[in-house]
């Protein structure tokens, strides 16, 4: 092989490797699909607040006054702002850094997002 196939066979593998995984398994960060007419837990104050808070709006992470990412996630308001980047986080797995969802739980915020982020 000559030094120009060697270089076209390490980049094709570089980018052949690089595309091919992604921690979600989902096929790229965020962009997990999810068929949310099969997810019944996706009401705000009884299913996805009580996840937010819980896991998100802690010490150190998004608690009032932080300045982490989207910042506080305290509210619903605060909340809805940050939905998409809450989405991204989530459904890739990079958030929250402390611990992890359940499949459940990352459904639920998934599907309440996708389905407009009602205050319900």
């Amino acid at each position: 092989m000559n030094k120009t196939s060697v270089t076209v066979a390490v980049i094709s593998l570089v980018v052949l490797l690089s595309s091919s995984c992604s921690k979600d398994g989902g096929g790229g960060g965020g962009t997990t699909t999810v068929d949310c007419s099969t997810v019944s837990n996706k009401a705000f104050a009884a299913d996805v607040n009580p996840i937010i808070q819980s896991t998100c709006a802690i010490s150190g992470c998004h608690a009032s006054g932080s300045t982490n990412g989207p910042g506080a996630l305290t509210s619903y308001t605060e909340i809805f702002n940050a939905r998409t980047n809450i989405r991204s986080a989530v459904s890739s797995g990079r958030m929250p850094q402390t611990g992890s969802l359940s499949t459940s739980q990352k459904n639920s915020i998934i599907c309440w997002i996708d389905g407009g982020a009602p205050n319900n």
